[in-house]
């Protein structure tokens, strides 16, 4: 048995293992120091910028009491006052959801969120508001009461005409959890994940004539394998369109 002593110091992966390349693939995807920035530009201060974590945080809260209700079951919240309480809770936290979603959506538009190659941060913003739309539909059908049983019934004739009501049947209770529980929240959820990622690699947008600060914003790295720009080298012919300050010191001439 060797007496010698073990190094407590971590040693970092080596090159052409799995764990480099996974570590080189997410520093590819956002680099370090992007995910959560300790500092912002100023304009990140106005209430413009507010509206998207509010709009993520009451999406936390939507998914948390739905878990809660899906645990309790279909009738659960119209017999207990703890489901009647939940229940509230998320239908005020979609409401809330929507709202924010809204506020966040239109102001992006007005301030032109595409800029600075951020096309695809903008699609995936407007994929999800039209996934959440899906997914709030199916809610409001699955309630078990009067209001569930009008709206379904309505919106049968409608998705009969538009020739989709063999596949998307409304007036199935349990197609509409399945789709309203399993389905649609994983695809808004996969979505938004997408479209925070897009964020954090590119940055939040600046306002329309303003850009951020160079020591805030922090350039993109290339993706693992494709190689970058390469730096400039640096001119040996003096520029003239600066003047020649006078030494100074001693010797300096007036």
């Amino acid at each position: 048995m060797s007496s010698r002593p073990m190094s407590a110091e971590p040693t970092a992966p080596a090159p052409g293992t799995w764990t480099a390349r996974l570590s080189a693939w997410i520093e590819g995807l956002v680099p370090k120091g992007q995910w959560l920035p300790d500092r912002q530009p100023a304009y990140v201060a106005s209430w413009i910028y507010v509206f998207g974590v509010a709009c993520l945080a009451s999406l936390v809260v939507v998914i948390a009491s739905g878990l809660v209700l899906t645990l309790g079951g279909l009738t659960w919240w119209h017999s207990s006052s703890l489901g009647r309480f939940v229940n509230s809770t998320h239908l005020w936290s979609v409401e809330l959801f929507f709202a924010t979603m809204v506020i966040h959506l239109w102001g992006k538009f007005f301030m032109a969120a595409w800029r600075g190659h951020r096309g695809l941060t903008w699609a995936t913003g407007a994929l999800a508001f039209f996934g959440s739309l899906g997914t709030a539909f199916t809610g409001y059908l699955i309630q078990t009461n009067f209001d569930s049983q009008w709206i379904s019934t309505q919106a049968k004739d409608g998705l009969n005409a538009a020739g989709i009501g063999a596949y998307f049947n409304v007036m199935n209770v349990g197609q509409m959890v399945l789709w309203h529980v399993s389905l649609l929240p994983l695809v808004v959820g996969v979505i938004v994940g997408l479209h925070l990622l897009l964020v954090r690699r590119r940055g939040v947008v600046p306002p329309i004539g303003a850009e951020a600060p160079a020591d805030v914003a922090q350039p993109e790295r290339p993706a693992p394998g494709v190689p970058g720009p390469s730096a400039p080298e640096p001119s040996s012919v003096p520029d003239e369109s600066r003047p020649e300050r006078a030494p100074t010191g001693s010797g300096a001439r007036p």
